[in-house]
């Protein structure tokens, strides 16, 4: 496994080691031996699939306080681009987004830190997204931040003319300025 540093402090794009033969590939989607030694001692305690299809637009969502989430995120059918922002004030890279294109082919994860919000955008007809997270899904912590927010100003890959595809709650996700921030 190879650690890349993102633009966000504590974040890592990770390359698997992956054997491949006329056959197809192998690779270990995780191992936490292998992390550690890495410099990444997780402890996932959750997995999560969601299946969505071209358009859809989910996030960026994080959870607040002592529920923050870690996540190791990847495709497994379809391409992403999958961006975090950093809400810890005390960070180097606060108010700082960051945005990758994930695909089934490269197999690359991404780790996104506690007290980042997290979303990605699907660019193929379908996309399979996994991620596994440290802390478990507490809906009375679940928070949101405007995926379209001007100051941030995230180059989503939109094609033109075409609106993303939004839960509700996405619609209605507070800006930057406004959103619950982390220490």
């Amino acid at each position: 496994m190879r650690k890349i540093q993102t633009r966000i402090h504590d974040a890592w794009l990770l390359k698997p080691k992956i054997f491949g033969d006329a056959r197809g590939f192998f690779l270990e989607s995780w191992n936490r031996e292998t992390f550690r030694e890495i410099g990444l001692d997780l402890d996932f305690v959750q997995d999560n699939h969601s299946c969505s299809s071209k358009h859809v637009l989910r996030g960026l969502h994080y959870q607040s306080g002592d529920a923050a989430q870690g996540k190791l995120v990847w495709v497994t059918s379809g391409t992403v681009f999958d961006v975090l922002v950093d809400l810890r004030q005390s960070s180097p890279t606060y108010g700082v987004w960051d945005g990758y294109m994930l695909t089934t082919d490269a197999h690359e994860r991404l780790y996104v830190p506690p007290g980042c919000a997290h979303g990605f955008l699907v660019v193929s007809d379908t996309a399979d997204f996994h991620y596994k997270v440290t802390t478990p899904y507490n809906p009375q912590a679940e928070c949101a931040l405007c995926w379209d927010d001007p100051g941030l100003a995230i180059d989503w890959p939109l094609e033109i003319g075409i609106e993303p595809i939004l839960s509700a709650k996405d619609k209605a996700a507070p800006s930057f300025k406004d959103c619950e921030k982390y220490g």
